[in-house]
């Protein structure tokens, strides 16, 4: 039986988060689409994710905003079999509404973040590139409850 692509990165979304950043396996973020284009996660609204307000806690946003644009990242560096050091050099958080379910978070810049990482690769330079990325929640409305821009700072690891 062959795994679909979606198995396979929520699988090592999982096992990267529990052995990497314990903080992230503890928000249990979920992909919901992905392509060489974009990714889609879905950070559930609960117990652990929610603030006294019963809205989505802006950490958790913060954590969901990193892992859409960071896992993407991390796919383009798998796929080009070097090493490359991956860092968000700056974050950058626009709060519109309150998260009062479960909240998407959207990155469709992957062609963008392959070719930062090809040039990285070829250049052997820390390379930068700013990242955006929107949240919603789908179950309430289309609407943007949060932007988010991070600056991806990547250097090929010799």
């Amino acid at each position: 039986m062959k795994l679909s692509k979606i198995i396979k990165a929520n699988f090592y979304l999982k096992y990267f988060s529990l052995t990497k950043i314990p903080l992230i396996w503890f928000c249990r973020p979920k992909i919901i689409n992905i392509s060489s284009e974009s990714i889609e996660i879905k950070i559930g609204l609960n117990r652990r994710t929610k603030n006294h307000l019963n809205s989505m806690y802006f950490g958790t946003l913060s954590i969901g905003a990193d892992i859409t644009g960071g896992f993407l990242a991390m796919l383009c560096i798998q796929e080009s079999k070097k090493k490359v050091a991956l860092i968000f050099k700056d974050f950058n958080a626009e709060f519109l509404k309150r998260a009062e379910g479960d909240v998407h978070f959207i990155c469709k810049q992957g062609d963008s973040i392959s070719n930062l990482v090809n040039k990285t690769i070829q250049t052997g330079n820390r390379e930068n590139m700013l990242l955006e990325i929107s949240a919603f929640v789908p179950s309430i409305s289309a609407e943007i409850v949060a932007k988010f821009q991070l600056t991806l700072s990547l250097k090929k690891i010799k």
